[in-house]
């Protein structure tokens, strides 16, 4: 059995008078790819922003595995959670669109290192020499997306399917052990969702890291994912392997309104 790398106990959080996320508990273990699937309004992003640290949680707790143990991390800012292994990408596309696709993968390489900016000002000679090793390895990286072919191209010409790799690929430029993806298929044509697929798949191979995934293209979801958690209502309705849950009753009634 593989260690577990994220857990969650009885997490909750609370809007006012309004329950978004009630008492779930999931885990994901190491080199997993967990999807997590529910209806509209079932709670997936809010649960997404309390693992990320968008959201304090009102209850229960988070814990990822660091130092050899599982930590509590329910304080823990989303940059301080950056700093121990976790990268997101968004619904909403988040690039610097004024720069280059090879400056928007270092500006995420870089984040990570607090003596960066101190050598950025007094231009040490360790700063030339990092530099250049940097711009290598995002070279290196676009290059197992295909994409040193617009590396200097600014991120705002790219198409909308290259924008959503080129985010993913930001977010691998942290060097992660887990990688959140939220809705990546969103907006895309047939022909992207499929390259999509491709490209989680190789990147769970190439890079073997827990990958949790929402996403309401269930071809896509079932393509990758090794198990699933499904929401509604902000609960823990049904969890199990892509077929599993594809016949679960409760699954189908909260889908399609019906017993299937």
């Amino acid at each position: 059995m593989t260690r577990t790398i994220l857990k969650t106990r009885d997490l909750s959080v609370r809007f006012g008078g309004v329950t978004a996320v009630d008492q779930v508990s999931i885990e994901a273990r190491e080199n997993e790819l967990v999807g997590l699937i529910g209806p509209n309004g079932a709670g997936k992003t809010t649960l997404f922003n309390l693992l990320t640290g968008v959201y304090k949680p009102t209850n229960g707790e988070v814990s990822i595995f660091s130092n050899d143990k599982l930590i509590n991390i329910n304080q823990l800012s989303p940059y301080k959670r950056s700093q121990l292994g976790i990268a997101r990408t968004f619904q909403n596309i988040r690039l610097f669109k004024s720069r280059t696709v090879l400056e928007n993968v270092l500006i995420a390489m870089t984040a990570k290192n607090k003596s960066y900016s101190l050598q950025a000002i007094l231009r040490t000679p360790s700063f030339y020499k990092n530099e250049e090793k940097r711009q290598q390895q995002a070279m290196a990286l676009l290059d197992i997306f295909g994409m040193t072919n617009v590396a200097d191209e600014l991120a705002d010409n790219l198409s909308y399917g290259q924008q959503r790799r080129l985010e993913i690929v930001r977010a691998l430029a942290t060097k992660p052990a887990i990688l959140f993806l939220d809705e990546p298929a969103a907006g895309m044509n047939p022909q992207e969702t499929k390259e999509l697929t491709d490209l989680i798949k190789q990147i769970q191979v190439q890079f073997k890291m827990t990958i949790i995934l929402i996403e309401h293209d269930m071809n896509l979801v079932m393509a990758v994912s090794e198990r699933l958690y499904v929401l509604e209502y902000g609960k823990v309705l049904a969890t199990g392997t892509p077929i599993e849950i594809q016949n679960n009753p409760a699954v189908i009634k909260a889908y399609l309104g019906e017993e299937g």
